[in-house]
């Protein structure tokens, strides 16, 4: 198999992960499927991540997401 067919299986398999945490939250229910209000969302945490409070929401966020794995 040729690199750039890895990368890609590689990528699509990640954006699949990352699309499966969004359905695993429940977020596709609770907005109906609403994709301008998940973007908006998900905007809005890449704010926080790069605001004064960060440090505070990552590891608040990291804390909440290993519970939820660890309690799957």
């Amino acid at each position: 198999m040729r690199t750039w067919q890895v990368e890609r299986r590689e990528r699509t398999r990640h954006l699949i992960e990352l699309g499966g945490l969004v359905v695993k939250a429940g977020i596709v229910n609770l907005t109906d499927d609403d994709r301008p209000m998940i973007y908006g969302a998900l905007l809005w945490m890449a704010d926080k991540l790069q605001s004064d409070q960060g440090e505070h929401a990552r590891s608040l966020w990291v804390a909440k997401g290993k519970q939820a794995f660890a309690d799957d």
